[in-house]
């Protein structure tokens, strides 16, 4: 038992560590802050599909953390909870919907979505002032997280999909 709980810790560490260095593969960056990266939640949900939410979720806000420690961009002590503990921490949630190729691409959907929605409210709260003079926060926060987070999703899913189906040993505990 103590065994496979250091293998699923060194696991979730080193998932993590591939998180960030994925998340400085940029293709392309937004100005205030969010960018298009080559997979960085790729390693998250293969834990959270190997292992289970719990450790997909732990594996998340380690690689939150790691990727707010490495950056440091956070204008408010909210920020770091909303842009990188909770955003990324959520996305462990996907380790419920193991099972079928549909089943994982909801679950990866899902939990995608709850990351944006953790930066729509930290836009619309903390960063309201970058929003153009008259322009509605929440709605500036929304489309701003929205113009990157679609492509995250849809990279992220492309990636994790075909792991799966071509890699399926990736997924399976020994």
């Amino acid at each position: 038992m103590k065994k496979q709980r250091l293998v699923a810790m060194t696991e979730s560490a080193v998932m993590a560590a591939l998180s960030l260095i994925l998340n400085f593969i940029i293709v392309f960056k937004m100005p205030q802050g969010g960018s298009i990266t080559l997979g960085a939640m790729v390693p998250i949900m293969i834990v959270a599909l190997r292992r289970g939410a719990g450790w997909g979720i732990l594996t998340g806000v380690l690689s939150g953390l790691l990727q707010f420690i490495t950056t440091g961009q956070a204008a408010h002590p909210l920020s770091i909870l909303l842009d990188y503990l909770l955003a990324y921490g959520v996305l462990g949630i996907a380790g419920f919907f193991k099972g079928s190729l549909p089943k994982i691409a909801l679950g990866m959907t899902l939990t995608i979505f709850l990351r944006f929605v953790c930066h729509l409210l930290s836009g619309a709260t903390i960063f309201a002032s970058y929003a153009p003079e008259g322009q509605n926060p929440w709605l500036y926060s929304m489309g701003y997280n929205a113009s990157y987070m679609i492509f995250e999703w849809i990279i992220t899913t492309a990636i994790t999909v075909l792991l799966y189906k071509y890699a399926k040993r990736l997924f399976a505990v020994k």
